[in-house]
């Protein structure tokens, strides 16, 4: 009996013993900071603010009292000033190359980089490119300490990253996080696959390596999303991958240069997606082609569903920019797309994105006497929309027709609103008046239904419910 009670104690020594071992324990920072923390950099900006003219006041009298404070005012203010910035980088070789954000020495006169033993090097600028907020600066030094590059690529949601950077200007501040996300698209950088962390990160973090667990560095702390200017549990780092190939162009061209499809795109809802005959929300809808493009010459048409670039599944529109802007100019790529419910693919050789893309310009205003049609089941007044001189003759396929009225139905629902021009319906083009009606008149009873309108701010994709009211 008590060889019995043993085993079974042994046996639940062992289960526990296994189960502690199995069980997961926080990250030990230690060893990782103390490697890298010498080859992250404090960086610091001074620039000469632009002086306003100086009126002329040779006819105020000097003895006025008002006259000589708005001397002395205008005397303070026409004195050169400067602006000073802290930031935060990395050394990538020992000869003194570091990687910084492009918005922590833009516009910069000089530029002071600081390592962690205190020592001092004036930097100028190698190469800086806004699009993917990146900067390459080089320093007379040399056998620095450097940092290991990392693939952020192979970096996974969930994982442990570690940030170090000057935030606020305290030197080699660490902070710890998860990655929330990647492939993250801003606003301000298209272009950009952003990895999104929970590591604080604030003003003076930017330019700052994020490392994963194995010490490489993964990203360039870029931007913080916050209301109240502080850290707010959403930060953004620009991937490496990403980074080191623009340091290449930059090194090698000064530089870089960024494929180019010349297409307006946007998401797909619910409703869209049904529209245009998909069971999920998914790829990139085209709402415009540009002329004289890749996408132009290659035959992509708007309402076309970009699924797939060069054999990579697109989970929404934001993930099309980065892939373009990556591939390099000339190179042929081959697009999956949905045209009129059915897949097809077609290949596209890229361009180099131009430096402006101008906007379209916009229709003639319509004629406010234009007689509304009187059955418009979509609860809209239309009027045509007569092509300007600007627009050349080609613009006659595009010319659409005007919204001067939005009343209760399909079309409020949806979104659309006076001014809008209607391009295209059902994936048919919309010429003129006669073709719009045709159009509209032939829907039938189809449950949702993409229009094709024109904004001042670009072609959009809405979808319309064709049935009751909701």
């Amino acid at each position: 009996m008590k060889r019995l009670w043993s085993a079974w104690l042994a046996l639940l020594l062992v289960g526990w013993l296994q189960a502690v071992a199995a069980r997961p324990t926080l990250p030990d920072f230690t060893a990782l900071v103390e490697r890298n923390a010498p080859a992250v950099v404090n960086i610091s900006t001074r620039s000469r603010l632009p002086v306003g003219r100086r009126p002329d006041l040779d006819d105020l009298d000097p003895n006025d009292p008002l006259g000589q404070l708005l001397r002395r005012f205008l005397d303070e203010q026409s004195t050169p000033r400067e602006s000073e910035s802290l930031g935060s980088g990395f050394i990538i070789s020992p000869d003194g190359y570091i990687l910084t954000a492009h918005h922590v020495v833009e516009d910069a006169d000089e530029i002071i980089v600081r390592l962690t033993n205190r020592d001092e090097y004036p930097a100028r600028v190698v190469g800086s490119d806004p699009d993917s907020d990146v900067a390459l600066l080089k320093v007379d030094a040399h056998d620095l300490p450097m940092v290991e590059i990392g693939d952020s690529d192979k970096l996974k949601i969930g994982a442990w990253v570690l940030a170090i950077g000057s935030p606020f200007g305290f030197d080699s501040t660490v902070t710890a996080g998860i990655v929330s996300a990647k492939g993250r698209s801003l606003p301000a950088q298209n272009y950009v696959p952003y990895i999104q962390t929970d590591a604080a990160i604030n003003p003076g973090n930017s330019g700052g390596p994020l490392f994963d667990l194995d010490g490489k560095v993964v990203g360039i702390n870029s931007q913080i999303f916050s209301r109240s200017g502080g850290f707010m549990g959403l930060s953004f780092a620009v991937p490496i991958n990403l980074a080191m190939k623009v340091v290449d162009e930059l090194r090698t061209r000064g530089r870089v240069a960024r494929g180019y499809l010349g297409v307006m795109i946007q998401d797909l809802d619910q409703k869209l997606a049904r529209a245009f005959g998909l069971e999920h929300p998914s790829g990139a809808l085209v709402s415009q082609v540009m002329p004289d493009s890749p996408a132009q010459r290659a035959g992509l048409r708007a309402g076309d569903i970009i699924l797939a670039f060069n054999g990579r599944a697109l989970r929404d529109s934001g993930q099309l920019p980065p892939l373009v802007g990556q591939t390099p100019v000339g190179q042929t790529v081959e697009l999956e797309i949905q045209r009129d419910g059915r897949r097809r693919t077609i290949e596209v050789v890229l361009d180099e994105l131009p430096q402006a893309i101008g906007a379209a310009p916009a229709g003639q205003a319509p004629d406010p006497k234009a007689p509304p049609p009187p059955d418009d089941r979509l609860g809209l007044v239309v009027a045509p929309r007569e092509a300007g001189p600007e627009e050349g003759a080609k613009a006659s396929a595009r010319r659409g027709v005007e919204v001067v009225e939005v009343h209760p139905g399909p079309a409020r629902r949806a979104g659309i609103e006076p001014g809008d021009v209607i391009l295209m319906i059902a994936g048919k083009p919309v010429t003129d008046l006669p073709a719009y009606r045709r159009l509209v008149a032939g829907l039938g009873d189809k449950e949702e239904v993409a229009v094709l309108v024109e904004r001042q701010d670009g072609p959009l994709f809405l979808a319309l419910s064709l049935g009751a009211d909701h």
